[in-house]
Parts: structure tokens; sequence; C-alpha cells
């Protein structure tokens, strides 16, 4: 039913496209049809969403190098092949030799009991009472007092008075903590996987409200408790796809767009809020823009303009945070010192027909980039937005970050972002035909133009409903350590004025340890404009301090 609707709304779509498709020339007419062919194919509900690391994403990538491969470019990934691996660090899971048993009974972990992320691995065993504390056996702590003594307190931070307990119950003889709340107020504790702060003394185990009505009715009675944690590093891999037309010049002009979605939305990072499982599969996010990338491989391949050697790069790993246009900067597979400038193109199929309105960004990150929007031909489609910063989010901040000129091409967002309703039929094909053709004719325009000349630009605030301050770095979204890396300090903010550089892993704020990217936000909402507080950063080997005013 599902597909014979599909096919309904698409004979009804077919006289629209043909009659518009009717004034285009042959040549556009083949770019017009491939790009729906692409799309259809890269946003089919068989691809699953393309989540980085599944196989939809392989799907998707091998679809792409087979483009790739019939526009006549090279392979240009790891050893020699289409394909650049890269692995996606989720942080921490709780391994199989985790177990926690009360009277020979096995807890079921995640809905009776789990460890927190920051307990030390280890085993622990004896018969405590819950109310009675002896040395040598594993204590029993209420979060009741404490939640209720704080409930007032918008600066309390539980995790941390959790680490303060640990260390006063070890010190009188503890071999572990179990945690249970019998307080109305909620702990909001969970298992963070991407909790990478110092591990705690012992181990630190949580009951749930479930396991505690099941297993903590009589606080007199002794149990007999044995228990174990262990943790594993949750990784999978993605792949970048990699092709590269090589005219023998002096410098190369990379071409990208990023392949991955959202899968079922399981990284939380859809906008639907439903109760069913459904597929996101990003047709205008971002197989738009691969379609384009494909076309404008063919279209290069078969011009004559040879001043530059042109890389084309489908990133996975962009929703997660630039995993893959990092990762490709990083371990580049050309002389990254020899390319001239980067295109990026993201979300460039949903162009509206009552305002024709382009975004795009990088603007002022060469100023060659005004003369050549403005020589472009197809600029008359348009009305043009330029946003000037070179960095933004998608994959051409990651060149930006090397000082590399950037050009970041987006026709706006839609009412179906990061939702499973982003589907092909509500692609405008002939906008997209007019993006590529427009981003063809600057390519054009630059071929013998030489090497551009890169210019720093004002950067975006990194911002959000939940903070209204900004310590003014950028993230480095792939670093999986400890804190938070800066892979960037922008000019004038707080950040610099403390003295922090690129490469710094902030570790606290104030009164907040900073152990995650979402510690970090989380810290930063507790501060509001004009206050002051001490950042604590890791430059190498060393733990430095500098004081700090948003």
């Amino acid at each position: 039913m599902i597909l014979r609707i599909k096919i309904v709304i698409l004979t009804l779509l077919l006289p629209f496209l043909t009659l518009s498709a009717q004034k285009l020339k042959k040549a556009d007419k083949i770019t017009l049809a491939n790009l729906e062919t692409h799309i259809r194919f890269l946003a089919d509900d068989k691809l699953e969403g393309r989540r980085t690391g599944t196989p939809g994403e392989q799907s998707a990538g091998d679809y792409i190098s087979i483009g790739f491969s019939r526009s006549g470019l090279q392979p240009k990934g790891d050893n020699n092949g289409w394909k650049q691996s890269f692995e996606v660090n989720e942080g921490r899971q709780i391994s199989r030799e985790t177990f926690f048993m009360i009277d020979n009974n096995s807890l079921v972990i995640n809905k009776e009991f789990f460890p927190l992320a920051f307990s030390a691995v280890g085993s622990a065993a004896g018969t405590p009472a819950i109310a009675l504390q002896e040395k040598g056996d594993p204590w029993f702590l209420d979060l009741k007092d404490l939640l209720e003594a704080n409930k007032s307190n918008p600066h309390f931070d539980l995790p941390g008075a959790i680490r303060s307990k640990a260390k006063e119950c070890v010190k009188k003889g503890a071999t572990a903590l179990i945690l249970y709340n019998t307080s109305k107020i909620a702990d909001n504790l969970a298992f963070d996987p991407k909790d990478r702060s110092e591990p705690a003394v012992f181990p630190l185990f949580y009951i749930t409200r479930e396991g505690r009505k099941k297993y903590l009715k009589d606080e007199s009675a002794s149990l007999d408790i044995k228990l174990k944690v262990g943790f594993t590093e949750k990784k999978r891999t993605g792949h970048n796809i990699i092709g590269y037309l090589d005219n023998g010049a002096a410098s190369t002009v990379v071409i990208g767009a990023h392949y991955d979605h959202l899968g079922y939305g399981e990284d939380s990072n859809g906008l639907y809020r439903g109760p069913e499982r459904q597929i996101f599969n990003g047709a205008d996010d971002n197989a738009s823009g691969v379609a384009a990338i494909i076309e404008l491989a063919r279209l290069l391949k078969a011009s004559g303009l040879k001043g530059n050697n042109y890389l084309f790069i489908a990133f996975s790993g962009e929703e997660l945070g630039l995993f893959g246009s990092k990762y490709f900067v990083d371990h580049p597979t050309i002389d990254l010192s020899k390319v001239n400038y980067m295109i990026n193109l993201d979300m460039v199929g949903r162009l509206k027909d009552s305002t024709h309105a382009l975004n795009i960004g990088g603007y002022g990150s060469s100023p060659i980039w005004a003369e050549a929007c403005d020589n472009a031909q197809n600029k008359k489609f348009f009305s043009l937005h330029y946003d000037s910063s070179g960095v933004g989010p998608s994959d051409h901040t990651s060149f930006y970050r090397k000082d590399i000129p950037v050009l970041f091409f987006f026709t706006g967002l839609n009412a179906d972002y990061h939702k499973p309703t982003d589907d092909p039929d509500k692609i405008n094909y002939i906008g997209e035909l007019q993006v590529v053709k427009y981003v063809y004719q600057i390519v054009e325009d630059l071929n013998k133009k030489g090497k551009l000349a890169f210019t720093k630009t004002k950067e975006m605030q990194m911002g959000g409903p939940r903070f209204t301050v900004t310590l003014g770095i950028m993230p480095d979204y792939t670093f999986s350590g400890n804190g938070v890396r800066a892979d960037g300090v922008s000019d004038g903010r707080p950040a610099q004025r403390a003295g922090l550089k690129a490469g710094d892993v902030i570790v606290q704020l104030g009164d907040y340890p900073v152990s995650s990217l979402e510690k970090y936000m989380d810290a930063l909402s507790r501060f509001q404009k004009g206050d002051t507080t001490i950042v604590r950063y890791k430059r190498g080997n060393d733990t430095l301090q500098s004081p700090v005013q948003f």
C-alpha cells in the first residue's frame, strides 16, 4: 500500500517536472534525470537511513564509488581504493562480565541496576545490612538526604557529590557503594557512555526503583552481595568515499558532501519524537549534496577545465560531528598544502520556488569569492544570501581550520529537517539542477585564476537554547578522552582572552567537571553573561587554569 501511494504521487508530479524540463537543454535534462536517480537510491528505505558504520552506509558508499568510477575518477582512498576508513568511538559500554547479585538472585542490568560510568572497574562481596556500614563490606547510600538538602541549589552537582561520598566511604573501609533513591526528587542518574572522567575509588552501582522495591524492602536484613563491573570501548567504522580527477595541475580543488544520515535515530540527533521506530531517509540531508557532487564529477571530467585537479569526497560521520572530514584533513590522501579551495554542498535539494533563496557560507574565506560568485551566469536564477564565516555545522569547517578557502552551499532548513519525512518526493529537482550549474560556473571562472588567497573570518557563536553564553571554542567532536578538546579558538572570545589555544582540553568550568561535550554544555548553562569563573584545561602534560569572563 505504501509503495502504491508513492507511485501515485510520482505520477502526479511527472507532468509538472516534464513541463519544466521541456525548457532545458539536452545536457541539463541528463543531469536532472541523474540527480533524481541518485537521490532516490540514496534515500530509499533499503539503506535504512545511512547511519555511519551500518550496512546502509556501506550500500550508499558502494553506489557513490560506482558513480565516481562511471564519471571517470580514480580511487583515492586507503590502499588505492575508494574508501577511507575511520573509527567512531561511541564511548564506554558495560561489559558482559558485569553483574550484581543479591542473595544469589541476579539483578537485570539497566532494568534493576546499572554501574555508574565513572565507577572503578573491579569486584566486591559481603553480607551487609542496608542500614549497617561495616569495614570490608559494600555500603548502601540513600540519595534522599543529599537531594533534599540541595533541592534549592541550582549549582548542585550530584555526580560530584557522589564522588566525594565515595572518598569518605573508602577511608572508613567500604569496598563498594550501592546507591538508591527513596526521595520524590528525581536524581536523573543513568549510565553515560560518553563520560570520560577519572574513575571513582571503587565500584559504584545504582539500584533502580524497580530493583529497590524487589530487593531492598527490609533495611535490617543482611544481604549476600556479589558484584563486578567492567567496561569496554564501543566503536564503529565509518568510511569516506574519495575519487580523484588528475589533470596534472599544480593545485587541487576539493568538492565534497556528506552522505551519512541518522539511521533510525539511534544517536538521538533526530527531531522526531513519535512512538514508532522510523527510518530517517535524509533525501535533502544530504542525498541531495551527494547527487550534486557525482554530477559535478561527471561534468568536470567531460570539460576542458584543466587548471586544477579535482578531489571529490563523500564524507561520513558528519551528523556525529564532522568525523569524516576531520579525519580526512588530518590524514589526507593528497598533499593538503596543494589544495586550492574546498566547496561543500549540504542540503541543496529544497530550493523554495517562491524565493529561490540560496545560502552561501564561507564567503569571507577568500577575497576572490565575491568576484567568482558574481561572475557565474546562473546567479540570476537565485536570491543569494551570503555568510562570511568559514565555520559552520558542516564539513567545510574542517578545511577552513587548515587555512583553506571554502564555499558552502545550502538551500535552507525546512519542516522535514532531521525527521523521517525528509523523502525524495519533496526534492525540488529543477532547483537542485540550477545549484549544480551555478557551482560549475564558479569552478569554471576560477579555472585559470591560480591558487586562491585565504583570509580568516568571523566565526559563528556556539550556542543553543540550553545556554546563553559561549566560551568561544570549536569543539573537537572526535576527541574520545576526558574533557573537551578545542579544535579552534575564536578571536576576541572569552577562551582566547583567558589564554586557551587550539589543542587545549577543557576539564573543568568553575565547580563543574567537564568529562564530555554534554557535560561542557551543561556547565555552560549554569553561567550568565558577565559571570566570571575559572577554566581548568590540559595543554600536553600540564594542567593549567585561567580566570575567564563570559
